[in-house]
């Protein structure tokens, strides 16, 4: 067995005898001795262990000022009204680039079209009708006051004409490419300047064509699907010919997104407008929203930046019993709140797990030992009798409060791992003394009692 600094552990037969012990929650948060007697059974035994499921668990929901979008791993576009989270609106922005400055003089515009695929991800309700319009953006895309990133929060202006546009019913799961005809005067105008050499370099193409938007319609009640920005999957094909005696010789220039530049001229916006009052709280990432002042509920929501926040702010406590002690295990469970989600609301089989300052800025990922990960890992086992929660193991973590000093007044965050480039959303039952949903189960053994 591994050795702490704070405990020994004596190697001799011990009996194992579980007993219920409790913390207060109370006003005064006190601990009574009298809820760790073990009774008679440990009369020849130098150790105890006990079983503790009622520490108090602080939970919360806190919100970040903005998320770097710029490194985002797909587009993501659509609109969808949420009951809880309001109007979750998601669109692309980005900056094509011509694969050749080349085209052949005896060549003639044919057509231009935005080849758009979908990379599987979907999040809401897919029988309902999407639409996408392409905007032409009009003004440099570039970050604000010299930063290295855009971020959700991020506008540029574009036009209010579409240069293309398709309504839709998602298929997001199958391989098929969505086909957008943009408009000819655009597919002409980029034709002529590269056939009569008006435009020979990058630098000259983004000065006449700044960049792209990708934008649901403002009516659209559907779903938000995601599309790969990869070069052989998402494209601008312009198409031309040169007629011959009996046939035209087809050719093509595509226009691909722009990932190589730095900063990077692409970058997501996601937006939740008119949540519930509560969430409409959160307009600063220090402002902490208790789930007792959210009816015992916590929130989490990707692309937005709605986290949940986790302490334990009487965890010391565990000294106010008698004797040295060690930390044999130690579980978080975070059980979703009821009716919450659904086939189209789905939970994530993994949430990630991060520490945060007093100040609700990140740290570092929760690990053990600064190698392996920690995560919240779905627990479905009793799916049936509506047993799902969210187990997060803390044995290491709960060590390290207890023996941190000075202490840091760290918290836990929860979020998805692809929290940037998704809108996935999640509601969570806090800690109430009616409910308890929230539990940290922890497994603890006292030896040389006086």
């Amino acid at each position: 067995m591994t050795l702490t600094k704070k405990y020994a552990w004596r190697s001799m037969p011990f009996l194992f005898f579980l007993v219920l012990a409790s913390f207060q929650s109370c006003t005064d948060d006190s601990l009574n001795s009298s809820d760790f007697e073990a009774g008679e059974a440990f009369t020849n035994s130098n150790i105890r262990v006990y079983e503790i499921d009622t520490v108090t668990v602080s939970t919360s929901t806190m919100k970040f000022d903005s998320l770097a979008t710029s490194s985002a791993s797909r587009m993501l576009i659509g609109q969808y009204n949420d009951p809880v989270f309001g109007t979750v609106k998601a669109s692309s922005y980005a900056q094509v680039l011509p694969t050749s400055y080349t085209i052949d003089t005896d060549s003639e515009f044919d057509s231009i079209v935005l080849y758009l695929k979908p990379d599987s991800y979907y999040y809401n309700d897919t029988l309902l009708t999407n639409n996408i319009k392409i905007r032409r953006i009009t003004q440099d895309l570039k970050p604000d006051n010299g930063e290295d990133y855009f971020y959700n929060t991020s506008t540029v202006a574009y036009d209010d004409t579409d240069l293309g546009s398709i309504s839709f019913t998602p298929r997001p799961i199958t391989a098929d490419s969505l086909e957008i005809k943009l408009s000819d005067s655009f597919g002409i105008e980029i034709f002529e300047n590269l056939q009569d050499q008006l435009i020979v370099n990058d630098d000259e193409f983004t000065n006449a064509l700044k960049g792209l938007a990708f934008i649901p319609d403002d009516s659209d009640d559907g779903s938000i699907l995601g599309y790969s920005y990869d070069t052989a999957s998402t494209y601008i094909r312009l198409y031309h010919s040169i007629p011959e005696s009996d046939e035209r010789v087809q050719s093509y220039t595509d226009l691909q997104i722009n990932m190589l530049d730095s900063p990077t001229p692409f970058f997501l916006s996601i937006t939740a407008q008119n949540p519930i009052e509560p969430l409409q709280t959160l307009t600063d990432k220090e402002i902490d929203l208790k789930s007792e002042d959210s009816g015992d509920l916590s929130f989490i929501q990707s692309g937005v930046g709605i986290a949940m926040k986790i302490s334990f702010p009487y965890i010391k406590r565990l000294y106010d019993i008698n004797g040295s002690g060690t930390i044999l295990d130690a579980v978080l469970k975070i059980k979703p709140a009821e009716q919450s989600y659904n086939d189209n609301l789905m939970l994530s089989d993994n949430l990630s797990v991060f520490k945060v300052d007093q100040n609700n800025a990140l740290t570092e990922q929760l690990t053990i030992d600064g190698a392996t990960v920690v995560s919240a890992t779905l627990n479905t086992d009793n799916q049936e009798f509506n047993e799902i929660y969210y187990e997060i193991p803390l044995s290491t973590y709960i060590e390290e409060i207890l023996t941190e000093s000075p202490e840091t007044n760290e918290s836990l965050i929860l979020f998805p791992s692809d929290y940037i480039s998704e809108v996935n959303r999640f509601i969570l039952q806090g800690n109430s003394k009616d409910s308890f949903e929230t539990v940290l189960e922890i497994t603890y053994a006292i030896y040389d009692e006086d």
